[in-house]
């Protein structure tokens, strides 16, 4: 077994490293052009307990939130991606525009969020509250976000005419 696993086989994972007293984390975000900001965010993540679960929205979950032409990267390729960070015990896509179904599935001990988010804000809170768990805060100041590494990268190849 990978570490990319869809929703039932992550729910046995968990029971098995749960088992095996493990402590789960999970983050989830939408991870389209990988950059300091996400290492960072998942590495502080991965802090907050044994294992760490990422969850990626899916192609048309992103579209959904970000608009026409996002994700830039299909989802079987950001999850290769994030599956090949050492910090990354376990990626799945999930459908919803947030993490509640999986947080009521897969009940991690501790849901972390970016800092562009307050313990007030996190739209999962609740679900988190009623599996058990906790919200943490991690990761740096969110100086890094996709949409202006896609500006800088399109103002600097437009400048140039390539």
């Amino acid at each position: 077994m990978g570490k990319i696993l869809g929703r039932k086989e992550l729910i046995r994972a968990v029971r098995e490293e749960r088992a095996a007293g493990r402590r789960i984390a999970l983050a989830n975000g939408i991870f389209d052009l990988l950059h300091v900001g996400h290492i960072r965010y998942l590495q502080a993540a991965k802090r907050e307990a044994d294992i760490l679960v990422v969850a990626v929205n899916s192609d048309a979950s992103a579209r959904a939130l970000k608009g026409p032409g996002r994700p830039l990267i299909p989802e079987a390729e950001r999850c290769e991606i994030l599956a090949a960070l050492e910090c990354v015990d376990y990626v799945t896509v999930f459908q919803e525009p947030t993490a509640q179904a999986l947080i009521r599935a897969v009940a991690p001990d501790v849901h972390c969020k970016g800092t562009d988010y307050s313990s007030d804000s996190v739209p999962e809170r609740e679900a988190v509250r009623q599996a058990g768990g906790r919200v943490a805060i991690v990761g740096d100041a969110k100086e890094h976000a996709t949409r202006d590494l896609i500006r800088l990268i399109l103002d600097r190849f437009h400048s140039r005419g390539n």
